[in-house]
């Protein structure tokens, strides 16, 4: 493609992903009870801070203790007037999960949207037969144990509220569609548990609909390549010129999804950050810069 076509079409994709943040402001009123794993760094991080700039409520979870209180107290001096509470849960651990549950139901009440955002890539990135038995098992149920666990504690919680003839309360797991996992560097562990979330996601929509459980929708959420350190770890560089490319800082990918997930209605939706055409264009389109 000649240079002159490449000026003309970039400002195209960039003028469609500003399109798209903009027609997904239509955020549900009022304040909403949010419960996020995971949120005390990267992309969870950056959800919550945009959860609390509408004015909900948020709770949260993490495995570091340390790194679990600064977030709390850097959100609660941005937002002083805030609702956000934490506790240190491992979601893997399913005592530690249901005390979890307790938690979010003894400070928030109600509960509108629920997000299973914790997850583990594994300690190293290896051939699967050059990981240890831990490294393999605590990717596996951090990932898909611990979203199945967190699923059935938000399905009780929600359960128990009032109830409507469609969905009004939410939950959100993060999995890898077919070519998200295609396209990861992560190693086998991680790909299988993350494509594992998605069927869960999908299997739990028709368990709750043949259920009668009608006012509980279950989505995947697909924010895409998220820049943060974990990303570029051991990463080469050829990987690294890649993410600039088409990876997003985690407070760009919070304000066009929390929005999404905010407005969702119905049950069993995709809400993507990027189109994987547009991504792929914009990694094209960066090999002429």
């Amino acid at each position: 493609m000649h240079q002159a076509g490449i000026n003309i079409l970039y400002p195209i994709f960039l003028l469609k992903e500003q399109e798209d943040v903009k027609t997904e402001r239509n955020t549900t009123p009022g304040s909403l009870g949010v419960v996020l794993t995971g949120g005390s760094s990267g992309l969870g991080y950056a959800m919550v801070s945009r959860f609390l700039s509408f004015g909900d409520r948020v709770a949260i979870c993490g495995r570091n203790p340390e790194k679990l209180d600064d977030a709390l107290r850097a959100l609660r001096a941005a937002y002083p007037y805030a609702e956000v509470y934490g506790m240190v849960c491992d979601v893997s651990i399913p005592s530690n999960v249901r005390e979890f549950s307790r938690f979010v139901s003894g400070t928030l009440g109600r509960v509108d949207r629920w997000i299973n955002n914790a997850g583990s890539a594994g300690r190293l990135k290896r051939p699967l037969w050059e990981l240890s038995d831990d490294d393999i098992v605590e990717t596996c149920n951090t990932n898909l144990s611990g979203s199945i666990l967190m699923c059935a504690e938000a399905v009780e919680i929600m359960d128990r509220q009032p109830t409507a003839a469609r969905p009004v309360y939410h939950i959100f797991n993060l999995g890898f569609s077919a070519a998200g996992a295609f396209f990861s560097r992560s190693g086998v562990a991680h790909k299988a548990s993350k494509r594992g979330v998605a069927e869960l996601t999908r299997f739990l929509s028709k368990e709750l609909r043949s259920s009668g459980k009608t006012s509980i929708g279950v989505h995947e959420l697909s924010p895409g390549l998220v820049m943060t350190p974990l990303l570029l770890r051991d990463a080469p560089e050829r990987a690294i010129r890649i993410f600039y490319a088409i990876a997003e800082e985690p407070e760009i990918v919070a304000s066009v999804m929390v929005p999404k997930i905010r407005s969702i209605e119905g049950t069993n939706h995709r809400l993507v950050f990027r189109p994987m055409p547009l991504t792929l264009a914009r990694l094209a389109l960066s090999v002429f810069r």
